[in-house]
């Protein structure tokens, strides 16, 4: 996708109800500190529209990036920040549960793991919990400058293996840095919204079976 515009249209706080949009929705999940808004501003062709901090936990709504006035990039609040307070945490994981329950545009959830460790605790969580929501996940290793190139395909397997995940799944390198994988992230996107043509390599990824019913 060729990114023409882009527009912070809707923000969802812990209190709001989850809007009913009118443009297909993919979704972005990672924990705190993973590189989720460098991402995201990767992907828009923008310097700072999502906010980056040093400092985790920063994203705590939802916030609806509208591409193009023809799909919604979707920014859910980071998980696993240790600092946050229980109850912060939970209210959180209310928020991202109740999105993936409730919208009926969302097509695809990617979510973001750090290429250089295994998958924590809450990664692992996170994918169990985007499966019970009747999805499929597709993953992005962030940080992917971080490490060597002899090394990636090591750490990918160490990603699908910690994550324990489905046949097929896709596992997609990024780098924040010099934007490798960007192309990639767009051309699944692209393929799952029904912006292009099914591209053999995207199979992967492609959520199994039409109209994913949500459990």
């Amino acid at each position: 996708m060729v990114v023409k515009s882009v527009e912070l249209e809707i923000v969802c706080g812990v209190t709001s109800k989850i809007p009913v949009t009118d443009k297909p929705e993919i979704a972005f999940a990672g924990k705190s500190n993973v590189g989720k808004s460098s991402l995201i501003n990767g992907l828009m062709n923008r310097k700072s529209l999502a906010r980056t901090s040093s400092q985790p936990g920063k994203t705590q709504t939802i916030n609806y990036y509208n591409i193009n006035n023809c799909m919604y990039l979707v920014d859910l609040p980071g998980y696993g920040y240790a600092k946050a307070t229980v109850s912060e945490k939970e209210k959180w994981g209310r928020m991202i549960e109740n999105y993936l329950h409730v919208s009926a545009q969302l097509k695809a959830v990617f979510l973001l793991v750090d290429i250089r460790h295994e998958p924590s605790v809450n990664d692992k969580q996170m994918y169990e919990w985007v499966v019970y929501q009747g999805y499929d996940p597709i993953i992005i290793a962030t940080k992917l400058d971080k490490i060597k190139r002899s090394q990636v395909q090591k750490h990918v397997k160490m990603i699908k293996e910690g994550l324990c995940v489905k046949p097929r799944t896709m596992v997609l390198p990024y780098s924040a840095q010099t934007k490798q994988g960007r192309e990639e992230i767009w051309n699944l996107a692209d393929e799952l919204l029904g912006f292009a043509q099914p591209l053999p390599q995207a199979l992967d990824g492609r959520p199994q079976g039409e109209g994913n019913e949500k459990k």
